[in-house]
């Protein structure tokens, strides 16, 4: 059983944050059928679309001379085929999209482990949700859009980001601030937790929730939903003998920053009552906040799950 505590701190400057989702990357191509002959494999390509290179779905639009491409692309080259630059009108490919429903595809995944093989149509709405699919970068703040399996996206937070790295399943963190009064838009860089063979991200930052300037405090886990809900964490920040705790279950790094921020899924400290905890003049933030993780373990006879603690 691991154990560790960490005292760090960590006195940062309020850096801007961008407040809109960007659309996550998207994979150019699609793995082939490694399995099927050369029919297979040209109808296969006959669903590229020749733009983006993406497989095509209804409607599946061809100009005059029988060039097809989606239907998100026609909009793209003005109406004009970008095989023979002729007008591509209203053509509906119906032949095409009737051998469509007869092909059976494997993820485009595959390569990242999942086995499942899907008819043409059903395929696309499986990817979306595959537990294969790679992660998107967790770090906030930035417009990063690097994508990966857990492990690349652990190295690409320790040598793009710079995030601190620490193992061990407490904590103890000290936040500074010289000038609490600007909170809006304003985040603190993460840092990352490796305890019981998994990542952990804990986020402090400060914003607006409605008209109240606030800080808050949670943590992400750096794997699926499911597995998220094996482990809790609990947080407690305070001072002049008052104090706040939050308990509750990671989520997964599946769900954006944003997601969970707005959630409030975390502890929230309402900045009068951070300065309070701060002491002093209360013209300078100073936080200490602690927490633990542990594993929840199912009891074989009871049926009851019992916290598996680091000691």
């Amino acid at each position: 059983m691991e154990s560790s505590s960490i005292e760090s701190s960590t006195v940062s400057s309020m850096t801007m944050m961008e407040e809109d989702e960007h659309p996550h990357h998207q994979f150019s191509s699609i793995s082939k059928l490694h399995n099927s002959g050369p029919t297979t494999t040209s109808v296969h390509d006959l669903l590229e679309c020749p733009v983006c290179t993406n497989s095509m779905y209804p409607p599946i639009h061809q100009c005059h001379n029988g060039h097809t491409l989606c239907s998100t692309c026609k909009t793209r080259v003005h109406n004009r085929c970008p095989t023979c630059r002729q007008e591509l009108g209203d053509i509906r490919c119906l032949a095409l999209e009737k051998i469509a429903e007869s092909l059976e595809l494997p993820c485009r995944y595959i390569s990242l482990g999942c086995p499942e093989i899907f008819p043409y149509y059903s395929k696309l709405k499986h990817e979306a949700i595959c537990n294969f699919r790679p992660y998107n970068c967790p770090y906030a703040g930035s417009d990063c859009s690097v994508v990966g399996d857990i492990p690349c996206l652990v190295a690409h937070l320790r040598d793009d980001h710079r995030v601190d790295m620490h193992s061990g399943c407490t904590f103890n963190h000290r936040y500074v601030k010289s000038n609490p009064m600007e909170v809006e838009n304003a985040t603190w860089m993460l840092t990352v937790f490796h305890c019981f063979g998994q990542y952990f991200c804990l986020h402090f930052e400060a914003f607006q929730l409605g008209m109240a300037p606030v800080y808050m405090a949670f943590l992400r886990f750096m794997g699926d939903e499911r597995e998220a809900r094996n482990y809790s964490y609990s947080l407690e920040v305070g001072g002049n003998g008052r104090k706040l705790t939050f308990e509750g279950s990671p989520r997964s790094i599946r769900d954006s920053h944003k997601k969970v921020r707005d959630s409030h899924d975390g502890l929230i400290i309402y900045r009068n009552m951070a300065l309070f905890f701060s002491g002093g003049d209360r013209k300078e933030l100073k936080l200490r906040v602690t927490g633990r993780i542990w594993k929840e373990q199912q009891n074989p006879e009871g049926g009851v799950c019992i916290p598996n603690l680091c000691s």
